[in-house]
């Protein structure tokens, strides 16, 4: 993390702000070090931070060098975003396009998953919080999305019918959350995430309506 002094909090993390053009509560802080004087004068603070400009640059040089590694040209865009969930988590999503996507994608999207594990984890060691990334390949996870909603849903219609749980193939989070999400309000339907590790998947169950 950089390190930035002022003569008080108040004025460290404005500085940080107006530097990133970003909001104060953006900003994830620690104090170093503070300075106190009598009469006030010559006071200071010394500060660790960083914020979201900052977890964007490092996923961009991450990136790079591991395709620089791999001896691949990979274009890379980064978008700021909501995370899909609605809450007020910051989502870094990650658009790559190569001359062979197909590669970056993997059998299933497996490769691009590994990908996006190794890259979650240096950044969450690296800021020391977790950080929502998702990464894409020339819009492939925005595709996977709609299909394993329509899969999702279709099955929600059958256990609708015959009043038999149903269980999905397993997923990653993020496909998972999209599921979540698209069935959240479907009538007489619940989600449940079961399952460790690459196992876990979601079941789709019947649950009576309270007003019935």
């Amino acid at each position: 993390m950089k390190q930035y002094t002022g003569k008080n909090i108040d004025e460290v993390l404005a500085e940080v702000a107006s530097l990133n053009k970003c909001n104060v509560s953006d900003i994830t802080y620690n104090v170093i070090e503070e300075k106190k004087h009598l009469l006030n004068i010559g006071n200071s603070v010394t500060i660790e931070a960083y914020t979201p400009t900052d977890i964007k640059e490092f996923i961009f040089n991450y990136l790079g060098a591991y395709f620089e590694e791999l001896n691949q040209s990979v274009s890379i865009e980064i978008i700021l975003e909501k995370a899909r969930d609605g809450k007020d988590e910051l989502q870094y999503r990650v658009i790559l396009d190569a001359e062979n996507n197909a590669i970056i994608i993997g059998k299933n999207g497996q490769t691009l998953r590994a990908i996006n594990l190794v890259v979650r984890a240096a950044t969450n060691a690296t800021f020391k919080k977790r950080v929502n990334v998702v990464i894409d390949v020339n819009h492939y996870k925005e595709d996977r999305y709609k299909k394993v909603k329509q899969i999702a849903f279709r099955v929600a219609k059958e256990v609708q019918k015959s009043h038999v749980n149903a269980s999905l193939d397993p997923m990653p989070n993020d496909e998972r959350k999209v599921i979540h999400q698209h069935l959240q309000n479907m009538h007489n339907i619940a989600t449940v995430s079961e399952g460790e590790g690459e196992k876990r998947h979601i079941i789709i169950k019947y649950v009576e309506n309270s007003a019935e």
